[in-house]
C-alpha cells in the first residue's frame, strides 16, 4: 500500500445510533506516508462516495473515473472524513489517484487540518 493508492475498504458501522460516517465496502485513497506505513497496524485514508450531491460540503473533491484510478463511476473524495483504519479492513488495490487529484487532496487536508 502506498500513498495515493485507491483501495477497497470495508468501513465498519459504528456502535450506537446511526451517524454520518461512511460505512460499508467502498473505495478510499491511502494518504499515510509510505515511510511509516510498514510499522503501524493502521493506515490513514480518505473515503469516497458515488453520491455526487455531497460536493455541496466543503473539503470534498470530485474525481472522474479512469483506467489509472480504477474507479468505475464518478466519485467524491470525502476529505472531511479522513480516518485511520485497521489494515485488515483494506481489500484490493484498484488503481492510483492521478497526480492532479492527489495535489488537490493534499491541499484540502492542509486546509481542514490547518497545516
Amino acid at each position: 500500500m502506498a500513498r495515493g493508492d485507491v483501495v477497497i475498504i470495508n468501513f465498519p458501522r459504528p456502535s450506537g445510533p446511526a451517524g454520518r460516517e461512511q460505512v460499508g465496502t467502498r473505495p478510499a485513497v491511502v494518504v499515510q506516508t509510505d515511510i511509516s506505513d510498514g510499522d503501524l497496524p493502521t493506515t490513514i485514508v480518505v473515503p469516497m462516495t458515488s453520491t455526487l450531491g455531497v460536493t455541496r460540503f466543503p473539503h470534498t473533491i470530485y474525481v472522474d473515473p479512469s483506467p489509472q484510478n480504477g474507479l468505475s463511476t464518478p466519485s467524491v473524495l470525502l476529505v472531511f472524513q479522513l480516518r485511520a483504519i485497521d489494515k485488515s479492513r483494506v481489500g484490493s488495490r484498484i488503481g492510483r489517484l492521478e497526480q492532479s487529484y492527489l495535489q488537490q487532496l493534499e491541499n484540502e487536508m492542509r486546509g481542514i487540518l490547518v497545516l
